[in-house]
Order: structure tokens, then C-alpha cells, then sequence
């Protein structure tokens, strides 16, 4: 699967991407970082790749439809997390990413779950 991970993640959750098969690409990487999140949106729009962030902001979904992505993952986490906290997350996502599809949809994940927004088209 195509993911764009987002300014907020370093290296190392980008090993964890790869790692299990998956072709990411990141905003510092193509140096988009500073890029308003419109911006951000389009380009995950047109490369069709799952944005991955921790920006609230795209869990909006009349600003960021998902239906028009890879899908948009919103991971939550509390103030000043762990790296340890950040990594298991980011394993939780890839694990239900195995059983469940994100394409053109919102998911939000949370310690010890994943709530999912689709559209009713």
C-alpha cells in the first residue's frame, strides 16, 4: 500500500512502513514540510497515497473528504507521548491495515482502537 507520512514522524516510523512491505514516501522527504494542509491534501489526492499524520485537523471531513484518497489516518495520541506509545500505534494501524481496507476512508486510531468514518456513497 502508498502512504505519505507526515512531517510529525521521523525515520524510524518510516522503517516500520517499510519494513512490513509498504511504499512511503514522506513530507520532509519531498520537502513539503510547512505546506498548508490543502496542499498536503492535494498532493496525497493525486499521488493516491494514505496520509498518515497527527494533525486533528484532517480528521474534518467536510474539509478533507476522504473518499477522494488513499485514505487518511488520524493517529491520536496523548500530550508529549513516548516514542514507545507513537511505534506501538503505528504497529496497531499496520495490523488492521492487514484486515481492513483504509481507501476513501477516515480512520482514527486510539489506544486500543480504530474508529472508522466512510461516506454514504
Amino acid at each position: 500500500m502508498k502512504f505519505k507520512l507526515d512531517e510529525n514522524f521521523g525515520g524510524r516510523t518510516q522503517h516500520i512502513f517499510v519494513a512490513t512491505g509498504h511504499d512511503v514516501q514522506t513530507v520532509r522527504a519531498e520537502s513539503l514540510q510547512g505546506a498548508s494542509d490543502q496542499q498536503l491534501y492535494a498532493v496525497c489526492c493525486a499521488e493516491q497515497r494514505c496520509l498518515v499524520t497527527l494533525d486533528l485537523d484532517f480528521a474534518n471531513v467536510t474539509r478533507f473528504p476522504p473518499e477522494k484518497t488513499g485514505g487518511i489516518v488520524v493517529i491520536r495520541v496523548p500530550r508529549n507521548p513516548s516514542l514507545a506509545l507513537l511505534e506501538s500505534l503505528v504497529r496497531q494501524l499496520l495490523q488492521a491495515i492487514a484486515q481492513m481496507f483504509v481507501e476513501r476512508k477516515l480512520w482514527i486510531v486510539e489506544v486500543g482502537r480504530i474508529r472508522v468514518h466512510q461516506s454514504e456513497m
